[in-house]
C-alpha cells in the first residue's frame, strides 16, 4: 500500500514510520475473521485493514475528524491481526502512532479528556487505587449488581519468603495487579523460592508505561519506561538473572522498551538490555525443575485462558498449558483461543458494552468442557471474567503455590 506523506508529515519521524508500516499492507483481508471488533459488528473501519486505510487517509490529507478517532479508539490491539497477516505487517505499532497524531487533528472534548487523564493517573498509581478499591469493595453489596460484579473480592499477597537465595530475579509489580490481585505476585515469589530464586522489588520501579502510551500519551509513557530503567539499572549491574513480569501485558511492553527508546540517547543502550532480560513468568518456569515443587492441585479440570500478549505478541504461545501439563493439572478443552476476551488494558472501562459481549464470548469458549477453573496469566483479563462470576478465575501461579490459590480462599 502506498502513502503519499502530506507535507505536515513529511519530515517527521511519525510520518516516516508510519509510511513505513503501512507500506506492508497488501489489502489481502486475512486479517478480518481474526479480529474480534469486526467480527462484533462486521463494520470494515473496525477492522485492521480499515483502520490502516484510515490511518493513511490522514498520512495523506494532514487531517482526520471524530469519525477516525472512534473507530481507532475502538482497537483492543489485540494483534491478533499480525499473527494472521501473511506480510508482516507490524499493526500495532502503525496503531499507537495513528493514536499519537489523531489526538493533535482531533481533540476530544474537555470532560473526555478529563476522564482519561484521570484512568492513567488513577491505574497506573497503587497508592490512589488501593484506597478507592477498599472503598468500593466495602460498599460493594450496597452496589449495583452492573457495578458490584466489576469489583474484585478483596486478597491478601501472603508471606514472604524468608530465605535469600544466590539466584536473584527482578520483578515488575505492577499498578493494578499490586491493588487488585496481590496473591499472584505473593504466589510466585513462593514458587521461585522453591525453586532457588529470589524474586526482588526496586523500590522506584512503578508501572511498565503501558496505560499511558497505549492511551497516546507517549511521552508520560517513554517517561515511566526512562524511571524504570533508573531503577532497575543497579539491580542489573549486580547479576539479577531476568526481569519477571507476573502479568504477560506488561511484559510485552518491556520487550519493546529498547524499540520505542532506540533513539534516546541516554537509554537506548539500557532500554536494549532491558527487553533482553525481560521474561514473562512462564519463561522462567520453563526451564525449572517442577519436580520440587509442592502443592495441592484443585479438583476438576482447569481451562487455560491465554492472554493475547502471550499469543501474538513476544511472549511464548503456549506456555502456560505446557506448564500445568508438566505438573500434573487436568485441562479442559477450550475453543476459539486466538479472540481477544475484551479486557485490553484500559479498553474495558471505555467500552463497556463492547467489552461484556466480548467478555461472554470468550467465556463461552472457555466453559463448554464445564472446568472447575479458568487459569490465565494476565491481570486485565483476570479481573474482567471473573467479574462474569460463572467460573472462578485465578492467575496460573497460584495452582502451583501451597494449597487452594489465595484468590479463591478470599472470594465472597
Amino acid at each position: 500500500m502506498y502513502v503519499d506523506l502530506h507535507p505536515r508529515f513529511e519530515h517527521t519521524d511519525e510520518g516516516r514510520r508510519a509510511r513505513e508500516l503501512t507500506g506492508a499492507c497488501v489489502h489481502c483481508g486475512f486479517c478480518l475473521e481474526t479480529c474480534p471488533t469486526y467480527l462484533d459488528g462486521r463494520d470494515e473501519r473496525d477492522s485492521p485493514r480499515g483502520r490502516i486505510y484510515l490511518i493513511k487517509q490522514l498520512l495523506e490529507t494532514g487531517g482526520a475528524g471524530a469519525a477516525t478517532r472512534t473507530h481507532l479508539d475502538r482497537c483492543l490491539t489485540c494483534r491478533a491481526c499480525e499473527t494472521a497477516c501473511p506480510s508482516g505487517m507490524r499493526y500495532g505499532e502503525l496503531l499507537d502512532i495513528g493514536r499519537g497524531l489523531i489526538e493533535q487533528e482531533a481533540p476530544r472534548p474537555a470532560h473526555r479528556r478529563l476522564g482519561r487523564w484521570l484512568l492513567r493517573r488513577t491505574l497506573t498509581r497503587p497508592r490512589l487505587l488501593r484506597p478507592a478499591l477498599g472503598l468500593a469493595q466495602r460498599l460493594r453489596p450496597l452496589l449495583p449488581a452492573a457495578l458490584r460484579r466489576r469489583v474484585p473480592a478483596p486478597q491478601t499477597a501472603g508471606p514472604r519468603p524468608e530465605r535469600r537465595h544466590a539466584r536473584k530475579m527482578l520483578v515488575l509489580e505492577g499498578c493494578v495487579q499490586r491493588a487488585a490481585a496481590p496473591a499472584t505476585n505473593g504466589a510466585a515469589r513462593r514458587v521461585l523460592d522453591r525453586l532457588g530464586v529470589s524474586l526482588i522489588a526496586a523500590p522506584r520501579a512503578g508501572c511498565c508505561g503501558a496505560v499511558d502510551y497505549h492511551l497516546a500519551d507517549h511521552a508520560a509513557g517513554l517517561d515511566a519506561m526512562r524511571r524504570n530503567i533508573d531503577a532497575w539499572w543497579p539491580h542489573i549491574e549486580a547479576g539479577a538473572e531476568a526481569i519477571v513480569s507476573t502479568a504477560s501485558g506488561c511484559g510485552a511492553m518491556l520487550a519493546d522498551y529498547g524499540r520505542l527508546l532506540a533513539g534516546d540517547a541516554d537509554y537506548a543502550g539500557r532500554a536494549r538490555r532491558v527487553s533482553e532480560l525481560a521474561r514473562d513468568l512462564t519463561q522462567v518456569l520453563a526451564n525449572e525443575d517442577l519436580q520440587r515443587l509442592e502443592f495441592t492441585a484443585p479438583a476438576g479440570k482447569v481451562a487455560v485462558h491465554t492472554p493475547c500478549t502471550l499469543q501474538h505478541g513476544p511472549g511464548p504461545h503456549g506456555s502456560v498449558e505446557t506448564i500445568l501439563r508438566r505438573a500434573g493439572f487436568d485441562l479442559a478443552a477450550t475453543r476459539d483461543d486466538h479472540l481477544c476476551c475484551g479486557s485490553a488494558g484500559t479498553y474495558s472501562v471505555l467500552h463497556p458494552a463492547a467489552a461484556d459481549r466480548l467478555g461472554q464470548r470468550k467465556l463461552a469458549a472457555l466453559t463448554g468442557d464445564e472446568p472447575a477453573l479458568i487459569a490465565t496469566a494476565n491481570i486485565g483479563c483476570q479481573l474482567h471474567l471473573a467479574g462474569f462470576d460463572r467460573v472462578p478465575v485465578v492467575h496460573w501461579i497460584e495452582l502451583l503455590d501451597r494449597g487452594q490459590p489465595a484468590s479463591l480462599t478470599h472470594a465472597g
